[in-house]
C-alpha cells in the first residue's frame, strides 16, 4: 500500500493526539500559559461544560499576550481563538493534513459527534505514525541519501 493510500485510509483517531492541555473557560491567561509550559505543549484547548469553545496556541500568546501585559491576569477567553475549526476522529489522516496545510494550522482539535474532545492533530502525530509504520525506511535513512562515501567506513 502506498503512503498516499495509507493516509487516505488511516483515521485521525489512530494517531497520537495527546499533544495538548485543557483549561476551563475563564481561567487566567497566566495560568493557561503556565500549564502549557508545565505540560511541554504549544496548545491549550479551552472548554466549557467539557465542550471545546476555543484554542490558545503559542502563536496567540506571542501575537496577543506578550505585547499586552494587561491580558496576563484576564480570562483566556479574551485572547483565545473562539469556535476553532475541528476534525472528526473518524476522518482520514489525509483530510486532516490537507485542512492543516490549506488553513496553515499547526494544531487541529479532534472532536467527536457529541462535542467531546478526542485530542489534537499535529504534524508530529503524522511523523510519529509513519516512523512507527515504516521504521526501516524512515529511521535508517542517512541525513543525505544521495551522499556516497569516498572511502570504506572505518578505513
Amino acid at each position: 500500500m502506498s503512503l498516499k493510500e495509507v493516509l487516505h485510509t488511516e483515521q485521525v483517531s489512530h494517531l497520537d493526539l495527546s499533544s495538548f492541555c485543557q483549561a476551563a473557560s475563564g481561567t487566567p491567561v497566566r495560568d493557561v500559559v503556565a500549564l502549557m509550559r508545565e505540560k511541554g505543549v504549544n496548545v491549550c484547548l479551552v472548554t466549557q461544560d467539557n465542550h471545546l469553545i476555543g484554542i490558545l496556541t503559542d502563536r496567540d500568546v506571542l501575537r496577543k499576550v506578550v505585547t499586552a501585559p494587561q491580558t496576563w491576569s484576564g480570562p483566556v477567553d479574551t485572547v483565545m481563538t473562539s469556535s476553532p475549526i475541528t476534525i472528526s476522529p473518524d476522518a482520514p489522516a489525509a483530510e486532516a493534513l490537507w485542512l492543516m496545510d490549506e488553513r496553515h494550522f499547526r494544531n487541529l482539535p479532534a472532536v467527536d459527534s457529541s462535542g467531546a474532545i478526542v485530542g489534537n492533530m499535529t504534524h508530529q502525530a503524522i511523523i510519529n505514525y509513519l516512523a512507527a509504520r515504516y521504521p526501516i525506511e524512515i529511521l535508517n535513512l542517512p541525513p543525505r541519501p544521495d551522499q556516497i562515501p569516498e572511502k570504506v567506513e572505518g578505513g
